[in-house]
């Protein structure tokens, strides 16, 4: 019997951890949209997600960690520890056969993690400014975002479907700057787009940008 027990005692105790790793990374999240990355404390934190401010320490790490946690999460969608590349519906779309197909539905996939991600992405960039580990966190998902054009770019390339002029270097580039979320800021949140407008604007000039 007692044998028996202990799985689920454990899965039992994985689940609560769990389960307060997402208070405190929501906590810390709605936190440093409504005050600023830098002025949230630990404490604060740990008031907000109703734990003390040792569990957000060992649960989840320094303020940094929250932050890491809470864009990483938000830029998926869920906690899961799948990157985005490893994901079976990206792993399609990259396997497909059509490089016009393949690079509005990327465009589309980026246009929701936007919508999702823009705003605390905004708090990233102001934070990097004052804060080593929000410039170095900053530095990294810039850096991926890059990475990620780059392998797109490389398919529809490898497809045939690039600007026969135009270098997978410079695409990548272009591409770049068409999903950076802070155009989603722009032209959703200062001039008052739909987001289907927004989505369809990235598809369209991607197109017209990239496209042979």
């Amino acid at each position: 019997m007692t044998g028996g027990g202990r799985p689920y005692r454990s899965a039992l105790r994985d689940e609560q951890s769990q389960a307060t790793r997402r208070r405190i990374v929501d906590a810390g999240a709605s936190l440093f949209v409504e005050s600023g990355y830098v002025p949230t404390t630990i404490d604060a934190i740990a008031e907000r997600a109703g734990v003390s401010r040792r569990t957000v320490f060992t649960a989840v790490g320094a303020k940094a960690a929250v932050l890491k946690l809470a864009f990483d999460w938000t830029l998926a969608g869920d906690d899961e520890p799948v990157a985005i590349a490893d994901r079976p519906e990206v792993q399609r779309m990259m396997q497909g056969g059509d490089p016009a197909e393949l690079l509005a539905a990327w465009m589309a996939m980026n246009a929701a993690i936007n919508r999702r991600l823009a705003t605390l992405h905004h708090v990233l960039v102001v934070a990097a400014d004052a804060d080593p580990d929000a410039a170095a966190l900053l530095a990294t998902t810039d850096g991926q975002r890059a990475e990620g054009a780059r392998a797109v770019i490389g398919r529809v390339a490898d497809l045939g479907g690039l600007q026969p002029d135009l270098d997978p270097e410079q695409a990548a580039a272009i591409a770049d700057v068409l999903i950076d979320p802070t155009l989603y800021q722009r032209l959703v949140g200062t001039w008052g787009w739909r987001f289907e407008t927004y989505a369809g604007h990235l598809q369209r000039t991607a197109a017209m940008s990239l496209l042979a």
